[in-house]
């Protein structure tokens, strides 16, 4: 049988179709728009996603047998807020997940209502780019859209309703946000309070392997596929990339290198960093897990390579880059704010350290650099919870850079195994889909049978030495600054 992933990405639609032995059939990707409407907000219509989405079913599947195919899941941005009205209809674009707009009604969160409580309640305190503060923020700016809710939906699972006319959700995603009590896996009853909204509101919550209903009638004949297509409930991106790398078990641990970055530590038991700086949600394989989140990763070299130094040979402008270790500029990666573990959403893309003898290849460096030490601000967190990683998977477009993978092997110091597919969240979609269809009796199988490790980077202990050195460094700047951001903001 054949199964398809689909990941929704914050630039673009990602859709995969392997068959039951895990072999990838065909991937395509369709591109969308992103909406910048004032500095720090973050938007897009979810009509495109689900336009571009049906795109790209019709491409996937042009060469495939349509009637061998059994099921269908997700893995998508999280956080991001889509509110429908009485007809099911959008009422304002997605306020996405690094959108910066909901300062005040974090400050409200973690300082008013307390961040105890919304630990006790959610296991996790408030950011910006979480959903709760969003519907605050529609409450208390755009009253006359608050009173227009029926239903509040995550941007994969809008896709999921328009599929199968099913209000759902699973529980990776709905960890994000803070609305979740991620510990019961159930909507948090306290949480609907301070925010005003009726449980009612809220879609049913699956596990991420669950099937929540088949394909409508008309999604089938516009597709030319079977009505018994299952539909599972899929998960957020980073659980969805787990699943795809095989980060199921207790310690297991994947880096993405996405739009955003992740630090992402799979754990079979529910814990909570007391420093609230790692988040603490519910795994897609019936777990839980602790995850660091930078808001801008692979996206910071997109944007020094495209809009500053103006190229789109990303490989070119790595080679000759050899002396790691030794650089002495540095770069904070925080040109959307910062999530984890600071929590800042003033805190800005910075460049540090530059002299006259400063090249374009030393900047380019730094760029890379600094989203690896940024995302080992994260793995330092989990090692003072007592959390000891020794090597970790890697996944996302900046995982394809084989210099950004010894980088990160170096800073992290961590063994850094390559899976042989580099699809991440849309295998893992995929995975879940043949979850649901009964092709695997769980996830763990799924991921011991599907996935390969072809590559393994090692860290030189020299190299490793010489980050160890630059870090401390690194570590220093931000605090610096910090106060500096709060005036320019």
């Amino acid at each position: 049988m054949l199964y398809i992933g689909v990941d929704l990405g914050t630039s673009a639609v990602k859709l995969l179709l392997m068959d039951g032995k895990g072999k990838i059939q065909n991937v395509v990707s369709r591109e969308y728009p992103l909406f910048f409407p004032h500095p720090g907000w973050s938007e897009q219509r979810p009509q495109d996603w689900f336009s571009e989405t049906m795109a790209g079913l019709k491409e996937l599947l042009k060469d495939a047998d349509r009637k061998q195919v059994a099921g269908l899941s997700f893995g998508g941005q999280m956080h991001g807020l889509v509110i429908l009205d009485e007809n099911d209809e959008v009422i304002r674009p997605a306020i996405l997940w690094n959108d910066g707009r909901t300062y005040e009604e974090c400050e409200y969160l973690n300082n008013v209502i307390g961040k105890e409580k919304l630990s006790a309640y959610t296991a996790n305190i408030s950011f910006t780019g979480f959903t709760a503060p969003k519907l605050l923020w529609v409450r208390n700016k755009e009253p006359e859209n608050f009173a227009r809710i029926r239903k509040i939906m995550l941007p994969k699972d809008y896709l999921a309703y328009r599929l199968t006319g099913v209000h759902c959700t699973d529980v990776s995603d709905a960890s994000g946000m803070l609305l979740f009590d991620v510990k019961n896996r159930r909507w948090s009853k306290e949480m609907c309070e301070i925010c005003h909204v009726k449980e009612e509101q809220l879609a049913k919550i699956y596990e991420s392997y669950e099937c929540v209903g088949c394909l409508k009638p008309e999604i089938a004949k516009e597709l030319d596929l079977p009505e018994t297509v299952k539909v599972a409930a899929g998960a957020g991106d980073n659980a969805a990339a787990a699943v795809g790398t095989g980060t199921v078990g207790n310690g297991s641990c994947n880096i993405s290198l996405g739009t955003s970055g992740t630090v992402f530590i799979s754990s079979e038991k529910f814990g909570v960093d007391r420093y609230n700086a790692l988040h603490s949600f519910a795994h897609a394989d019936g777990t839980y897990h602790l995850m660091g989140c930078m808001l801008s990763a692979a996206s910071c070299n997109k944007w020094w390579m495209d809009e500053i130094i103006g190229t789109g040979d990303y490989g070119k402008e790595q080679q000759g880059i050899e002396k790691l270790g030794e650089n002495h500029v540095y770069f904070l990666p925080y040109l959307m704010g910062e999530r984890s573990p600071h929590n800042d959403p003033d805190a800005r893309g910075t460049f540090v350290g530059m002299t006259m003898d400063t090249t374009r290849q030393d900047m380019t460096q730094a760029v890379l650099e600094g989203v690896a030490f940024a995302l080992r601000d994260s793995l330092e967190v989990a090692k003072s919870l007592g959390i000891r990683i020794e090597r970790t998977k890697i996944c996302g477009g900046g995982a394809k850079s084989p210099l950004w993978r010894r980088i990160i092997a170096n800073v992290l110091n961590l063994k850094v195994d390559i899976p042989e597919s580099e699809e991440g969240p849309a295998m893992g979609g995929a995975m879940l889909a043949a979850v649901a269809c009964g092709e695997y009796a769980d996830v763990k199988e799924a991921a011991e049978k599907l996935v390969k490790v072809v590559d393994t980077v090692e860290p030189d202990p020299e190299t490793a030495a010489k980050y160890e050195a630059r870090y401390a460094q690194f570590k220093a700047i931000y605090p610096a600054l910090k106060p500096v951001f709060a005036l320019i903001k």
